[in-house]
């Protein structure tokens, strides 16, 4: 059980309980001060939600109509997901579901993170947190975290994108001075859907698209973007002159790619410089498909971002939860596109990392081959570690 009083407007309350209709970017400050959220609609792997279960936040979902009557008090009951208007006499708080997998099971362990809290986290969790090789972030929640508003930026002149890129990496370099030796990070560049981006663009044009998970983002509006470029090369430079050799361990990678030809392309287009490590994020059907060509293209290494993968896969979108029953993390096609990624990674000796759900580790431990490592959300890795 948890107990805590409701916070139903836009701003950070400490340990209050946020009560909203959806999980939205805007509201990232409030979820993030939150003891947990109280909403009507959203997947389980939705980005606002995946942001919570990486925080270890609960989520409880209840029917539109029943929101406007939380106020005041309430305590929630995790287990049975259920509400009651005020206090019980004893509460607490769940730890987020694990299975019986250890460090050893996981290889080369992945962070997936919001921001430098989440850092600061698993490097504290003791002796084992070494054996958390990386850390990954999505561009999108780096920006979130420090107030800043990318297509505003990039909409504006060249002082305004110089600016951004300038502040992004030094967002970066804090996180690196946090990592522990032979740690790294790796960036996933820019993927802002227009749904998401309404919510934190006050200045710069964005379309309204009738489905936006499969509209203009990840590689397909970075190809478009010279503005992005010009931003990217001062993040690069600006890690360069704060970090020296310390900048090599910050790696970049594609979001939303699906095929070789993307990756060269966006390559080329982003006059990436030839000694930064660039990944490929495998999260499209088409993408497994062209595993084999993407590594020949030079990705550096892969990351198989689950969550997209069972949605495009099984057409059930990740964010509704009227659909929830459709959505199968461990559906065989599911396994089966996860297989293949992961058995051509290895044939064509390039390194590949798979996102797994806490529940659903020991499962791809047992039915898959072995990746070079998996990606886990901050607070069931930490789980992880501390039974290590």
């Amino acid at each position: 059980m948890l107990r805590g009083t409701c916070n139903r407007t836009r701003n950070p309350l400490d340990g209050s309980i946020l009560v909203a209709p959806s999980l939205e970017a805007a509201l990232y400050d409030a979820i993030v001060a939150a003891r947990a959220v109280v909403c009507s609609s959203g997947g389980l792997t939705g980005h606002m939600q995946s942001l919570c279960r990486g925080r270890g936040i609960p989520v409880l979902r209840v029917d539109r109509a029943d929101l406007d009557d939380l106020v005041g008090e309430v305590t929630l009951h995790l287990e049975s997901q259920t509400i009651v208007i005020g206090s019980d006499a004893s509460t607490g708080t769940s730890d987020p579901e694990t299975g019986t997998s250890s460090l050893d099971d996981l290889g080369s362990a992945c962070a997936v993170i919001a921001d430098l809290q989440d850092i600061r986290t698993i490097n504290s969790s003791g002796p084992n947190a070494k054996r958390v090789e990386s850390f990954f972030i999505r561009e999108e929640f780096l920006c979130l975290a420090a107030g800043l508003r990318p297509l505003d930026a990039l909409h504006g002149g060249p002082a305004d994108i110089a600016a951004y890129g300038r502040a992004v990496a030094d967002r970066l370099c804090t996180f690196v001075e946090a990592l522990l030796p032979d740690q790294r990070l790796v960036l996933r560049l820019l993927d802002l859907r227009s749904d998401h981006a309404a919510g934190v663009t006050e200045l710069a044009p964005v379309a309204v698209e009738p489905n936006p998970e499969l509209g203009l983002h990840g590689a397909r509006w970075l190809l478009g973007s010279a503005a992005y470029r010009d931003a990217l090369h001062a993040v690069l430079g600006t890690l360069r002159t704060q970090l020296g050799d310390d900048a090599r361990r910050v790696h970049l990678s594609i979001p939303f790619l699906n095929d070789a030809e993307e990756f060269a392309q966006l390559r080329t287009h982003l006059e990436i410089p030839a000694d930064v490590p660039v990944a490929a994020f495998i999260e499209t059907p088409a993408a497994v498909h062209a595993t084999p060509a993407i590594c020949a293209a030079g990705a550096s290494e892969l990351f198989v971002g689950t969550k997209d993968l069972v949605q495009f896969y099984l057409a059930a979108d990740r964010t509704n939860h009227l659909v929830a029953d459709s959505y199968q993390t461990r559906h065989p096609a599911v396994l089966d596109g996860l297989r293949r990624v992961v058995e051509s990674a290895r044939a064509a000796a390039t390194p590949v990392r798979v996102f797994a759900l806490g529940a659903d580790l020991d499962h791809y431990l047992d039915r898959l081959p072995t990746p070079d490592g998996y990606m886990m959300c901050t607070a069931e890795l930490r789980q992880v570690v501390l039974q290590s």
